[in-house]
């Protein structure tokens, strides 16, 4: 196997099954489980595998509304607001954006009334001039990944 590739093969691999044991890997992409080892040391060192979790569907699990939230930000506060945001356990995304918003949440909650209840609770504070909050009704795709790739720039 060429190495230079090595480190994508193993996170394309490991996208397929993030439970494939390092015997598997090895296997698979014809090389030593040590080197194996080591390589996955090294990502996830360098934050490339930021963890292994499990992909959970919150629809499955209860979470029927998802809400995507736009704000406008007093510009001081910004990184308050983005930091209360994160930490709100139902808050899957935050993303300071361009454009005619400053922030950008979507969160998953049981129902309406949750929903309703949380986003009151968030955006009381006083540094956020405006909101805008849409609750998607049909998720196309969500949560994707997709194989790494580095020689190409492929959509």
């Amino acid at each position: 196997m060429a190495y230079e590739s090595l480190d994508e093969d193993l996170v394309n691999e490991l996208l397929g099954d993030g439970r494939a044991s390092l015997r598997s890997l090895a296997e698979e992409l014809d090389i030593s489980v040590t080197t194996v080892s080591n390589h996955l040391s090294d990502l996830e060192e360098n934050g490339v595998i930021k963890g292994y979790t499990p992909r959970v569907d919150y629809d499955a699990a209860g979470y029927d509304v998802t809400a995507v939230m736009q704000l406008k930000a007093e510009g001081s506060a910004l990184s308050e607001i983005t930091e209360t945001l994160k930490a709100h356990r139902q808050m899957i995304s935050v993303y300071e954006v361009t454009g005619d918003y400053d922030v950008i949440a979507i969160g998953k909650f049981k129902d309406t009334e949750d929903m309703n209840d949380q986003i009151k609770a968030l955006i009381t504070d006083p540094d956020i001039n405006q909101s805008n909050t849409s609750i998607v009704l049909n998720a196309v795709a969500e949560n994707e990944q997709f194989e790494l790739n580095t020689e190409s720039s492929e959509t």
